[in-house]
């Protein structure tokens, strides 16, 4: 007998109302079998039918009653004739009665494993539970639930209660009774009640795969050196990855039925010097890149150098849950839990738990799980305050990143962005409508694409084409399943619902066609240099083409770093060539060469402006305003901010103090912190600026 070997029955209710979503509960059971030949190929499963017109079950044979139930399979060890079985079930007329079908299915387990397999017997049931069961022969039918659920309990049957019902569907007196007494079994034995109302739902609630908690860490949390709570540590969360795919050979006779068609691979090492030379293990040695040159170091000081911390779970202290951001959290979570049954270690975690939540504290762990663990893992521990009673108190894990972890991003808040830049009253109410009526909790129904009934499609697909592939090797790849479907796209209901929104939303902002650029990979080279104008078109948008006498084209010549310090901004248009060259991302030099290039021709446009009167003083703020800006973007106040001052003092004592009369006219002044993080100049200081430039032009 396997280890981990799992005794399961499948009671589905086949009567007229579950007709319509029949076809989806097929879907999911032959999933449920096709991972099981995978994952769990010593499992035995059985299929019991109700609403059947049929009576097909040992109790109504042996005690009578129990109609409308009929055992489709009985309780083997599952194989692909168990996939085609639930592929196709038969409907019936009539209203299933489940607690019937429940007793039915324990009645299967316990003559199939008697004592043994205790708490690896288990029952899942799929139904609408719309109808209402029928009244026990003796008490009530909560007498009924208990003298049943005590018999799961005895023999150490578990029960998975699937309901399903369309969102539109009403409650009445029948359905609410019937959820009633799922929801006793909850409360009375080890039970598991589920309300879905969507195929995609259904696939993920029920679980195909089972999964033997494993703990990570069973000791101590060291508090202090005086203070130490038992507790049990299991992972919550951990992705799940393709089954691993080996290696075949069909070079075993077919007539060999004790072949393992297994491909054994070994590595040989060789000498480049001597190619026919093997080189054995022991004039081996793994080396390192430490710049220009590989660094040998032997297995006996790798030894030496690793980190060996002792094992254990200790308190590092408490910090505020704001100060613990929520992208820190990594990997996988973990679950802390006292130890069972251990009453002083269940009111220890209880108590600091609690006291965390009061204070909307968490905790700061250092944690080594293993004794000759390479690294130790610092995380962050956040209350989980149970709501049953029977549930003790216990503790989220996750691990926190380390300096070298961190990939920082800097971009500026839109708080500091000009007021132009924010958002209208009208956009912003536009917004809104739009994030609320595309939510996925409405009130009226239950939430879409829960984490817990959301299942892989990746690995769902995956899963039915392996069962494909099985049975017809040629098959070709079938289209993704409508259930699967609406995992990866919007739901077409909820976005139909809400085009006013949308519609809404779209005329609150202007809507302007971005158009694809060409990607140049290659670049035809020719012996004479582009010219000024040539290039010039490209950061500006103008021609993405130029062409030679030979009729040789060069595709967008801008854009390869070899004319990038060439490209000059233009009289026609200074703004708009800054604002397109700062706008590029082919090359992060384009930011400086902007600037570079904006400096240099409002300096020409002042000195300039010297001999004409003034005449490009308009032209000189236009450009000095959109730099502003850029730099505002780009983050590079201190650019701006020195070439202000370097302009301030070269013209303050001569004729040309008008100009940063006009300067202060149009409010130009310092980039202050408040507009860009990098900025060392206070708010008050820039103000002060704007002062300083209004004495000079009197």
């Amino acid at each position: 007998m396997a280890r981990n070997k799992e005794g399961l029955v499948l009671l589905l209710d086949v009567g007229p109302s579950m007709h319509g979503v029949l076809s989806e509960v097929e879907k999911v059971c032959s999933l449920l079998m096709q991972k099981k030949l995978i994952f769990g190929k010593y499992d035995e499963v059985g299929v019991v039918l109700f609403g059947t017109d049929e009576t097909e079950n040992e109790l109504a044979i042996e005690v009578g009653g129990y109609e409308h139930v009929s055992v489709l399979r009985n309780i083997k060890v599952v194989d692909g004739d168990a996939a085609e079985i639930v592929q196709n079930l038969r409907r019936g007329t009539f209203h299933g009665d489940f607690m019937d079908a429940i007793v039915v299915g324990i009645d299967m387990l316990i003559k199939k494993y008697g004592s043994t397999n205790k708490g690896k017997q288990r029952i899942c049931i799929i139904t609408d539970a719309r109808f209402p069961v029928k009244v026990p022969y003796e008490g009530t039918k909560e007498e009924q639930v208990d003298a049943i659920s005590e018999q799961m309990k005895e023999h150490g049957i578990k029960l998975e209660s699937i309901v399903f019902r369309e969102p539109q569907l009403l409650h009445d007196e029948a359905t609410e009774e019937n959820d009633r007494l799922l929801g006793h079994f909850a409360k009375r034995t080890t039970a598991r009640l589920v309300h879905v109302d969507s195929p995609t739902s259904l696939l993920g609630a029920l679980k195909t795969r089972n999964v033997a908690p494993v703990t990570v860490y069973r000791g101590d949390l060291e508090i202090s050196p005086n203070c130490k709570i038992k507790v049990w540590v299991y992972k919550k969360t951990s992705e799940e990855k393709f089954p691993t795919l080996k290696k075949y050979s069909d070079k075993a006779p077919p007539t060999d039925k004790f072949a393992t068609h297994e491909v054994k691979v070994d590595y040989e090492y060789k000498s480049m010097v001597e190619p026919d030379k093997v080189v054995p293990p022991e004039q081996r040695i793994k080396g390192y890149r430490y710049g220009p040159q590989v660094v040998p170091i032997a297995s006996h000081d790798w030894d030496a150098i690793r980190f060996r911390p002792e094992k254990g779970v200790k308190l590092l202290g408490f910090t505020d849950v704001s100060n613990v951001l929520r992208h820190y959290y990594m990997k996988d979570v973990y679950m802390f839990i006292p130890e069972p049954k251990n009453n002083r270690a269940i009111v220890a975690v209880s108590a600091i738990a609690r006291a965390m939540k009061e204070m909307n504290k968490c905790a700061i762990l250092r944690c080594v799980w293993r004794q000759g663990q390479g690294n130790v893992v610092i995380g962050v521990l956040t209350p989980n305050i149970s709501s049953a009673d029977n549930i003790p108190d216990s503790f989220f894990f996750n691990v926190l990143p380390f300096a070298e972890d961190l990939r920082e991003f800097q971009f500026p808040s839109f708080d500091r962005l000009p007021a132009a830049w924010q958002p209208t009253a009208e956009q912003q109410e536009a917004a809104d409508n739009f994030v609320l009526g595309l939510d996925l909790a409405p009130p009226e129904r239950e939430e879409i694409l829960l984490p817990d009934f959301t299942p892989n499609p990746v690995l769902e697909r995956f899963y039915r084409f392996l069962d494909l592939k099985s049975k017809q090797p040629d098959a070709a790849v079938l289209p993704l399943d409508p259930a699967l479907k609406r995992i990866t796209e919007p739901d077409p209901e909820l976005v139909s619902l809400q085009l006013p929104s949308l519609e809404n939303l779209s005329k609150s902002f202007e809507l302007r066609e971005n158009p694809k650029k060409k990607k140049t990979s290659k670049i035809a080279w020719r012996t004479e240099q582009p010219t000024n104008q040539e290039i010039e078109a490209g950061p500006a948008g103008g021609h993405n083409e130029t062409a030679t006498s030979n009729n040789v084209k060069i595709e967008d010549p801008s854009a390869s770093r070899a004319f990038l310090t060439d490209t000059n901004i233009g009289d026609s248009d200074p703004v708009k060539d800054f604002e397109a060259m700062m706008s590029r991302r082919d090359s992060p030099k384009w930011v400086h060469v902007a600037i570079e290039q904006m400096k240099i021709y409002i300096n020409n446009l002042i000195e300039n402006s010297v001999e004409e009167d003034g005449s490009n003083d308009d032209k000189a703020i236009e450009c000095l305003k959109a730099w502003r800006k850029g730099c505002i973007i780009e983050q590079e106040p201190n650019e701006f901010n020195n070439f202000l001052k370097v302009l301030f003092e070269k013209w303050r004592a001569t004729s040309r103090g008008r100009f940063l009369g006009h300067l202060c006219s149009k409010g130009i002044t310092l980039i202050c912190k408040e507009e860009a993080a990098d900025s060392d100049v206070t708010e008050e200081a820039a103000k002060g600026f704007l002062v300083k430039l209004e004495a000079e032009s009197q």
